[in-house]
């Protein structure tokens, strides 16, 4: 069993492809028209063009995920989570970007982490690991 597919719920196929490719830098991988404005919309790490693949999932005003992504929103938790290389080096390039975030590199021990708005309503997480 491996992990292929995952996702992040979106409102706009546009709006998401374009940040998640110009602003974050993922490549976009697969966009696949499906029928009546539909879309297949997935992206790729450009450290892994064959690796894990995120569908831009267009639930976002699905009742129940538009209550997660406020839920989550209001307690201040990341829908997902990125790992980089250097948190305040990624984190002053978006910044630069006009990348809004809610929380600043923090170091968490084991970690350090920042928090930014994905312009599609969710709370993302990007991080690193610290050694000792």
């Amino acid at each position: 069993m491996k992990i292929a597919l995952t996702s992040v719920s979106i409102d706009d196929y546009d709006k998401a492809l374009a940040f998640y490719t110009h602003i974050l830098g993922f490549l976009k991988k697969r966009d696949i028209p499906l029928g009546e404005g539909v879309r297949w919309i997935t992206v790729v790490s450009p450290e892994q063009p064959d690796g894990p693949e995120l569908l831009l999932e267009p639930n976002a005003g699905y009742p129940a995920m538009q209550a997660l992504k406020e839920a989550l929103v209001r307690d201040g938790i990341p829908y997902t989570a990125f790992q980089v290389d250097d948190v305040q080096a990624e984190y002053e390039r978006l910044k630069d970007l006009g990348v809004e975030f809610s929380m600043e590199p923090t170091d968490m021990g084991t970690t350090i982490a920042a928090v930014f708005d994905d312009t599609c309503g969710n709370l993302i997480q990007i991080y690193a690991l610290t050694t000792g």
